[in-house]
Order: structure tokens, then C-alpha cells, then sequence
């Protein structure tokens, strides 16, 4: 199933996306009279109890609304956690020149990072070498903690598209990396979230173009470390909770990797697209 956020007024509210359009929940079950969970947090606590009620409220839904006329909002609104993995794809590391990690490499941003599907990204003015990342993103759908490599995909709700936005001056100012990765709106995810019933995580074509010429191609299968391996990794770590995020790394192509003096960082003006198979293409613009 395909779940959206989209804003209806002041409001935040939930939809199901289908081929002809996206089902309004909150309109749908008012309509149906049926008292029901609205918001994507709590079908993500629900688990699958509230995405068989999603499944026959869709069968109800007698209008649908153009995905024209909707303003998505962030695919989850409100993780506990932001994590992410960096170096996480071999051809990244090799065009980063380093070696292998032992462990996964572990970084965070912070909620002031997300942004949505169509959403006009401002570069700040505090930084001049903007990057792209195309990442696979893990929604954890139940309480984790020292899970085990085989069970740990059973605590995924679903997988949606980010983009690992980076400010390269501010990244390697310092050791720390944090203060380039979570600047406003550099964690867009999004349009859609797709649940993890319909997805293989370990097999999936994963694309970033810059005003429409490509600079990554890859395969999630060119993971260093899979999206099991890393639930499991930060589960003996930190207790994972319902709607936490993951950006699970990015291939090579990234601007960071060319040689310097071709090295053309992302400006006001470029349209940056982030696609992946089964889930969806995330595009923002950037001013």
C-alpha cells in the first residue's frame, strides 16, 4: 500500500494513493462514519490491523482527489529519531578513496531537516558547496531493541524516497559532520510511503538526477550494509521506536567524489529528482 501526507487547510491529513488518485482517509471514514485512525503516526503504531482497516476503507472511497491538486507534506512528521548511514555503498566508498568500514557509519538530523515531495528547498547562506544524496529511507513500525539480523525487517513499517542533503563546507569544518547534514528542509522524504509488504529492500534501482541529467545509478543489492544489518546494528545501540527514520546511505555520483576542479555543486535554481523502484520519485527545487 502507498500512504501519503498532504495538507488539507492548517491541516495535515492522510491519504492512500491509488492509480486514479489519493483517497482522502479522514474525508473517506467521516463520510463512511466509521471511527478510524487518521494520521500516519498511528497507523504506523497500529501496525497491520490499521492498514487491513485502510484496505477496506479504500474499497468505501467514492471520490478520489488528482495528485495535481494536492501539497504533499513529509512522508513521517514527526520521528522521535533522524539516523543515518553514511559510506554505506561500495561505489561511494571507493569514490570517497577510503576503506571499508568495520561498522556502519552513523550520523543524525534533526526534525527541522524534513521536507516534502515538491517542496522549494532554501540553500542557506552559511554555505556555498550544496550535494545530493539518493538514499533508500526505513520507517521502523515497532519498538525495537536488540533485534537480530533475521528478525529485524519485521520492525520496518515501510520504506519511502530521501534525499541526504549536504552542505560538504560545513560537513568537513569540523570532525563532526552534523551541522552540514541538518540544515532547514535537507531531509526531504517522500511523496509516498510504501509498505514493507510490497517491498524487497536488498534489490532496488535507486537514481539521482540534477535538472534532469543523471548522477547516480545503483542498486540497494551494492549495500555494505543491508537495511536488515543496520535495524539490527542500531537496535543493540538505542531503543528504535514507531515512525523513527533511516536514511540507509547513498551510492557513488555524489558531487563530493569528482575531481575538485569538476566538482559543480548544487545552486538556486537546479531541480534535484531522487527515484526509486516500487516507491517513487521525490523532487525538490532549490532556491
Amino acid at each position: 500500500m502507498k500512504l501519503v501526507n498532504f495538507k488539507a487547510g492548517e491541516q495535515i491529513h492522510l491519504g492512500i494513493k491509488l492509480e486514479h488518485g489519493i483517497i482522502d482517509v479522514q474525508e473517506t471514514a467521516k463520510a463512511c462514519l466509521l471511527e478510524f485512525p487518521i494520521t500516519m503516526e498511528k497507523v504506523i503504531a497500529g501496525g497491520k490491523t490499521c492498514l487491513d482497516q485502510l484496505s477496506e476503507l479504500a474499497k468505501k472511497a467514492i471520490k478520489t482527489l488528482p495528485e495535481t491538486q494536492i501539497t504533499y507534506a513529509p512522508s513521517v512528521l514527526e520521528p522521535e529519531k533522524i539516523i543515518c548511514v553514511g559510506l554505506n555503498y561500495i561505489s561511494h566508498r571507493e569514490e570517497c578513496n577510503i576503506e571499508t568500514p568495520e561498522y556502519p557509519v552513523i550520523f543524525s538530523k534533526f526534525n527541522n531537516a524534513l521536507a516534502a515531495h515538491n517542496e522549494t528547498i532554501a540553500l542557506p547562506k552559511a554555505a556555498e558547496k550544496f550535494d545530493y544524496e539518493a538514499e533508500l529511507v526505513i520507517v521502523i513500525g515497532k519498538q525495537a531493541a536488540n533485534v537480530s539480523k533475521e528478525n529485524a525487517l519485521s520492525y520496518v513499517f515501510g520504506y519511502t524516497t530521501g534525499n541526504d542533503l549536504s552542505a560538504r563546507d560545513l560537513q568537513m569544518r569540523t570532525g563532526q559532520w552534523l551541522l552540514g547534514k541538518t540544515c532547514d528542509h535537507f531531509a526531504p522524504i517522500g511523496p509516498y510511503l510504501v509498505t514493507a509488504d510490497e517491498i524487497d529492500p536488498s534489490s532496488l534501482d535507486i537514481e539521482c538526477s540534477v535538472n534532469g541529467k543523471v548522477r547516480q545509478s545503483a542498486n540497494t543489492r551494492d549495500m555494505i550494509f543491508d537495511c536488515a544489518t543496520i535495524v539490527s546494528y542500531l537496535s543493540k545501540h538505542m531503543t528504535l521506536k514507531p515512525g523513527d527514520i533511516i536514511f540507509s546511505g547513498t551510492p557513488g555520483g555524489v558531487i563530493l567524489g569528482y575531481p575538485e576542479d569538476k566538482q559543480e555543486w548544487l545552486k538556486a535554481g537546479d531541480t534535484v529528482t531522487v527515484s526509486i523502484e516500487k516507491i517513487g520519485s521525490l523532487v525538490n527545487i532549490l532556491k
